[in-house]
């Protein structure tokens, strides 16, 4: 496959992002539709969570298996553990820090819409790297089937970046919501050239460890965002919304024979 189809398949995956970007510009919307959509997106970051965490752990479980290379499996572990350590405990000290010189009560939706996309924009660049490996070993049809199953999980992904923006007393501007299409949907596209110069399979544990610690820290403060409203019950129906919609898409990943 040539660099220039290449490119085109990262492009493809992580556009879809930008499906989700409108809704973070919705001016009034009640109290009901802003839980349901924080729950959602929840539903969708705690699909992730699994869905990374399984995928680090899974050269982790086989070395276990295998017993052959205690060494490889030292390296494989650390980077896993520092991974997700950094993820999960980084992101509260950059966040002081921008509390330094910002309101954190005037720009909180702001601060969280942009660590939800760092922590999406994280998990794909996995993908991206899944994508170039398979074109880069020549398996085109697998890298397609990739690209379109991607392309559907990260539409997903995008309700769940601007959840926290809707209904904003600040309306966000269309050049902050493609930013934050960049931050997610980005590495998708950096992570399909990285896969297709090179194969490492440690540089792809170290990304979704990464990826997982960042959305848990960020499921973390959205649950405390949706807790404030006092509605239980649309809070388990965002939730479960959410985490169906990951399923979803990945069981049609699945289904296609990826």
């Amino acid at each position: 496959m040539s660099f220039g189809a290449v490119l085109l398949l990262g492009i493809v995956a992580g556009a879809t992002i930008l499906l989700g970007m409108p809704i973070g510009r919705l001016r009034s919307p009640s109290v009901g539709l802003r839980v349901v959509l924080s729950a959602g997106a929840v539903g969708v970051l705690l699909f992730l969570v699994w869905d990374v965490l399984s995928a680090a752990w899974e050269p982790i479980d086989a070395l276990l298996a295998d017993g052959s290379n205690p060494a490889l499996l030292l390296v494989n572990g650390l980077l896993f553990v520092v991974g997700i350590g950094v993820g999960l405990l980084s992101i509260p000290l950059f966040q002081r820090l921008a509390q330094r010189s910002q309101d954190p009560s005037e720009l909180a939706p702001r601060r969280l819409a942009v660590l939800i996309a760092i922590g999406i924009g994280l998990h794909n660049m996995a993908e991206g790297l899944a994508i170039g490996q398979s074109a880069a070993t020549g398996q085109i049809a697998l890298a397609i089937v990739l690209v379109v199953g991607f392309a559907l999980h990260n539409a997903t992904e995008g309700f769940g970046i601007v959840a926290p923006l809707a209904g904003d007393e600040r309306r966000p501007s269309w050049g902050f919501l493609l930013l934050l299409a960049l931050i997610g949907g980005g590495p998708t596209f950096v992570g399909t050239m990285i896969g297709w110069t090179f194969v490492n399979e440690q540089l792809s544990i170290l990304f979704l460890s990464l990826a997982a610690g960042s959305i848990i820290y960020v499921v973390i403060q959205l649950l405390g965002v949706v807790s404030r409203a006092r509605r239980s019950q649309l809070v388990g129906y965002g939730v479960f919304i959410g985490l169906m919609a990951g399923f979803l898409t990945d069981g049609i990943l699945v289904a296609a024979g990826a």
